[in-house]
């Protein structure tokens, strides 16, 4: 399985590939074929863990397969999810469904069997610390579970290193410990810092170093 990968980009269309995979090998390996799987699926972590960019990709790629796949999230559904016979459907921040869509939620689980239906829900939290219907929350917690683990410091650190030498740039070390130190440390926080120090390491012709984003910092970049 691929840590690293030439894709990393607050831009690049989420895939499987190119998501960080950190100590997550587990669930990437189940989601290259989430149909085979004996059960429903559900993802949970904090933000920016990473979550939609699983449902994405996965429903993406079997797209691309030429399965029926459908990605939506909980803000946009009423009180009916799609019926389609064996649909990949993905749910995502199923914290966040409303009253009617807690139910039409559960109607799904009802009826994927008879449908052929795999569902693929994720949240922001444990199925008990899930604020749903206890009906929902009880089918939720039979899914498949995994958590979303998230990247330690070491792992960001050399991503954010390989992702500037793949650019051109040397980020110094002290450059590097700062922004683990002080900075917001998910992945698209961290690449956005590091756009901004390429941007102004070629427009001001300098070394990306400590003094630079000190600088940065202090002209409003936040980190």
């Amino acid at each position: 399985m691929k840590q690293l990968v030439l894709d990393i980009r607050p831009d690049a269309p989420p895939t499987l590939d190119n998501f960080v995979v950190g100590a997550n090998q587990e669930l990437i390996a189940a989601l290259l074929d989430p149909q085979a799987l004996p059960g429903h699926l559900y993802l949970w972590g904090p933000g920016g863990c990473g979550r939609s960019h699983l449902l994405r990709a996965t429903v993406d790629a079997a797209i691309k397969a030429g399965k029926p796949a459908a990605y939506v999230d909980a803000a946009t559904v009423a009180d009916e999810l799609p019926q389609t016979p064996d649909l990949l459907l993905a749910v995502d921040d199923i914290q966040a469904l409303a009253p009617a869509a807690q139910i039409g939620l559960f109607n799904a689980f009802n009826r994927s069997r008879t449908l052929g239906q795999k569902l693929l829900l994720a949240g922001d939290a444990p199925p008990l610390a899930l604020a749903l219907r206890e009906d929902l929350r009880t089918r939720v917690g039979q899914c498949l579970i995994f958590e979303v683990r998230p990247l330690d410091d070491e792992s960001r650190a050399a991503i954010l290193a390989t992702l500037a030498a793949r650019r051109g740039l040397r980020l110094a070390d002290d450059v590097i410990d700062f922004l683990m130190r002080h900075g917001r440390r998910d992945l698209p926080s961290l690449l956005a810092v590091l756009d901004a120090l390429d941007t102004a390491s070629l427009e001001r012709k300098r070394a990306v170093t400590l003094p630079l984003l000190r600088e940065m910092m202090q002209s409003g970049l936040e980190i």
